[in-house]
């Protein structure tokens, strides 16, 4: 396992990191998985024992109970808190009322209050948050999140699914007011999804922000199991057909990866995640599993390497459309290229 740093900061966090959205099963999220607490216990041990020091769980999943239960798991494992970098997130609906939602400083002093008594921990070390609010000035959110950070029950912030405007601008703020900067964003990459190169990576890169990837292998569709004539019945995408995929761009994608997985003797599951590992821009991988097969299966793309021409028979296989003003904006730096 490798650890790298997240964002311009000195906290080093694992290449690969624990999802917990099957952790428990409430609402609409038992359409991700309905996971027990000994099963929760025993998916964080394997992965703490395979070098993971980085969970990543929000206030909505579950409605709160992928929290308890993993809080629950850290203390019925004995783990050593200090050693484990826990991310969570607040935007969510966690209520009935008017303000149970969104980005106000009402809702983020609630809910972090809340997130801290669920995991059962005295501070949060990522706390993110989960989306944009379009009603809550930035402003207003900047600054709630800089107070939760100097009370101590934060360490640091992060962002996750906003545009790349929102992001800029958010920097812009702190900058200007000496608030507590995001530090990461989290957002959905794939192999089959690459949407967040056209304006996002170039942004990250040029700020130093680190890039924490959910759903990896785009809903399950890229863990081998599907293909352009297998839909397996009890998969998640035949209850839950998220996130959009351009599906027959993504079975060419599959194609060439069961070739690369087939020469190499692994699983095409482990060449999609092994190519978001290989991409400089990632920081860390979330992986999320339903058993230990699933986990050990994920675990071992950090052994999975990529030759230049494999990378290059995956990038050409999955690249984006030209788009405006990225082509013209390549073609005009022709000649400044160093």
């Amino acid at each position: 396992m490798k650890y790298n740093l997240l964002g311009n900061t000195g906290l080093k966090v694992s290449e690969l990191c624990l999802g917990t959205m099957t952790f428990g099963g409430k609402g609409m999220w038992t359409a991700i998985g309905t996971l027990p607490q000994d099963e929760v216990d025993a998916l964080v041990k394997k992965s703490v024992d395979a070098g993971i020091n980085f969970i990543d769980t929000a206030n909505v999943y579950s409605e709160g109970l992928s929290e308890k239960m993993t809080g629950a798991a850290i203390r019925n494992l004995g783990l050593h808190r200090d050693e484990l970098v826990i991310a969570t997130k607040v935007r969510g609906k966690m209520g009935a009322g008017v303000n149970e939602s969104g980005l106000s400083r009402k809702h983020i002093l609630q809910q972090v209050d809340e997130s801290l008594q669920r995991l059962q921990l005295d501070y949060i070390d990522l706390y993110q948050i989960h989306g944009f609010d379009p009603l809550t000035p930035l402003e207003e959110t900047l600054a709630a999140l800089d107070s939760v950070v100097s009370s101590g029950k934060v360490r640091y912030i992060g962002c996750s699914n906003l545009a790349a405007w929102h992001i800029m601008k958010a920097l812009g703020i702190s900058e200007q007011k000496q608030f507590a900067k995001f530090i990461s964003l989290q957002a959905y990459y794939t192999i089959a999804g690459r949407d967040l190169e056209r304006e996002i990576v170039p942004l990250l890169q040029d700020q130093k922000v680190g890039l924490m990837v959910w759903s990896p292998l785009a809903g399950g569709l890229l863990s081998g199991k599907y293909g352009r004539h297998e839909t397996p019945e009890n998969a998640r995408r035949a209850n839950f057909d998220f996130p959009p995929v351009n599906k027959e761009k993504a079975y060419d994608i599959i194609d060439v990866m069961q070739t690369i997985a087939k020469g190499k003797g692994v699983s095409v599951a482990q060449i999609a995640l092994a190519w978001l590992l290989h991409q400089s821009v990632v920081t860390s991988v979330i992986i999320g599993a339903k058993n230990t097969t699933q986990l050990d299966d994920n675990l071992k793309a950090t052994e999975v390497q990529l030759t230049a021409d494999e990378l290059a028979q995956l990038d050409e296989i999955s690249k984006l459309a030209p788009e405006y003003p990225g082509w013209m904006i390549e073609r005009q730096s022709a000649d400044r290229k160093v």
